[in-house]
């Protein structure tokens, strides 16, 4: 019986709590319909609820934003609303913090999470997965000797949360496994081994 109600919970347990997930992603942006005129929701002119019409409602909105945010003019906007925004006492702080998070995060061209590493932490002799984010600031770089690179060291087995630390490139070994294999492997506790990789190409993406 204990073996049949464990093998009956793992086939649940991710199942409800992915549809959970998902409900309360809709659910939140089904509440985007909100800022419509009463006349204007989908439940007024259909008479009945759609559900996950706000996921479309949104998605328009962000792409038809994207779209007029990548010509000439949505950008000479942007630039106008920056500018705004960093004349704000209070909001300039968190929005130019948010701003370059997500700018480095979601840019293309962006240095975040490109790699996963082991490093030794939290002393010499320990090893733990972290993420290559990029390399040290020229005025933290010229403090230290050899060369450096910046990493993400998560926590287990919630990810959002972790250290920032500046590590001697000699001191790391970098991985095969990609990074969304490397977070699985984290947020599983190390019970969710990656695939076998083959061999690893190249060192860190700032000495390619």
């Amino acid at each position: 019986m204990k073996k049949y109600l464990m093998t009956g919970l793992l086939v649940w347990v991710p199942l409800a709590i992915t549809i959970w997930v998902l409900s309360s992603i809709i659910g939140g942006m089904d509440g985007l319909l909100r800022i419509l005129p009463e006349s204007w929701r989908p439940d007024t002119l259909l008479g009945f609820h759609i559900p996950g019409f706000g996921v479309v409602m949104a998605l328009v909105i962000v792409l038809g934003t994207g779209f007029l945010a990548a010509n000439f003019l949505g950008k000479q906007v942007l630039v106008w609303w920056d500018y705004l925004l960093n004349r704000i006492p209070v909001v300039r702080t968190i929005y130019s913090s948010v701003k370059q998070v997500s700018d480095t995060l979601l840019s293309d061209s962006g240095n975040a999470f490109r790699s996963a590493v082991l490093v030794q932490y939290p002393r010499a002799g320990m090893w733990t997965i972290a993420f290559q984010t990029g390399t040290p600031a020229k005025e933290i770089a010229d403090a230290l000797v050899g060369e450096h690179i910046s990493v993400y060291v998560p926590t287990t087995p919630n990810p959002t949360s972790g250290f920032f630390i500046v590590v001697p490139v000699a001191d790391t070994k970098p991985l095969a496994m990609s990074v969304d294999e490397a977070l699985k492997y984290v947020v599983s506790m190390g019970v969710v081994a990656p695939k076998a990789a083959p061999p690893l190409q190249s060192k860190l993406f700032n000495e390619a």
